[in-house]
């Protein structure tokens, strides 16, 4: 029988050289699929804006609390001959449906900002899905037209969320780009001069009702943006409805 002594530093080598086999060993089966490494969703964007070239962009209201101002914000878009997007709740369109009908006979446009006014991040794809198609089944007994757009409270939204209304709800979820802040109930020429700096060709801007220093503003800044000859259209008109992609800022391009 022979019996082989290694030293110390040989044995030390010998023993390095089998665990990195084994490693090896070990990775290539995890490697060829018996345990596959994690892969990562790709982040999902509602609409922000559009690219285009036309001077086209969308004014938004949120609507969801009272209802102070609604004749005077008829009468001001009406004079700049601006057509908006109004997003109600179910429970804004409960209290104050004669409003709701108002706004569309004025030829403004009425669609979905859920019905309880949820964090979207904190409820079920099944009580999302409730929510949204109690809103839309609101507006739709009301004007007779069914929502298409979704805009979520407080401006939330996460993968999942976003799937529910692509693949189930067939809604399309809408942010914006310019935000008038309005519910900071900052001084009218602050907001007069955030809103007219920001706006660019294919903007969607945001407003809400029933803030006492909303009409005021919103007035003159449709004078500053008539002067640089703005068309004030819906979100409906001013979205692309198919062939389009989202790029990491959510503006949404004709592909």
């Amino acid at each position: 029988m022979r019996i082989f002594v290694m030293s110390g530093k040989k044995l030390l080598i010998s023993v390095s050289a089998g665990v990195i086999a084994i490693a090896c060993i070990i990775g290539a089966g995890i490697w060829l699929g018996q345990t596959a490494p994690t892969s990562v969703q790709p982040k999902k964007l509602p609409i922000y804006c559009v690219k285009t070239e036309e001077k086209q962009i969308a004014l938004t209201f949120d609507a969801a609390w009272g209802n102070s101002d609604t004749d005077q914000l008829i009468n001001i878009l009406k004079k700049h001959n601006a057509k908006a997007t109004f997003f109600t709740t179910g429970e804004w369109v409960n209290k104050y449906p004669d409003d709701v009908k108002k706004l569309y006979q004025a030829g403004h446009d009425i669609q979905n900002h859920s019905d309880q006014h949820p964090h979207v991040a904190k409820i079920s794809a099944e009580q999302l899905k409730k929510d949204t198609l109690a809103c839309d089944d609101k507006i739709e007994k009301l004007i007779g037209k069914r929502p298409t757009l979704y805009r979520a409270p407080y401006g939330e939204y996460d993968n999942d969320m976003l799937a529910v209304f692509e693949n189930d709800l067939k809604h399309f979820v809408i942010q914006w780009d310019v935000d008038s802040r309005d519910w900071k109930r900052p001084t009218v020429e602050k907001m007069v001069e955030s809103v007219t700096k920001s706006v660019k060709p294919g903007s969607i801007l945001l407003f809400h009702n029933d803030l006492e220093n909303t009409p005021t503003a919103l007035d003159a800044i449709l004078t500053r943006l008539d002067a640089e000859n703005y068309q004030y259209i819906s979100v409906n008109e001013l979205i692309l409805k198919e062939n389009y992609t989202i790029d990491n800022n959510g503006m949404q391009i004709k592909q």
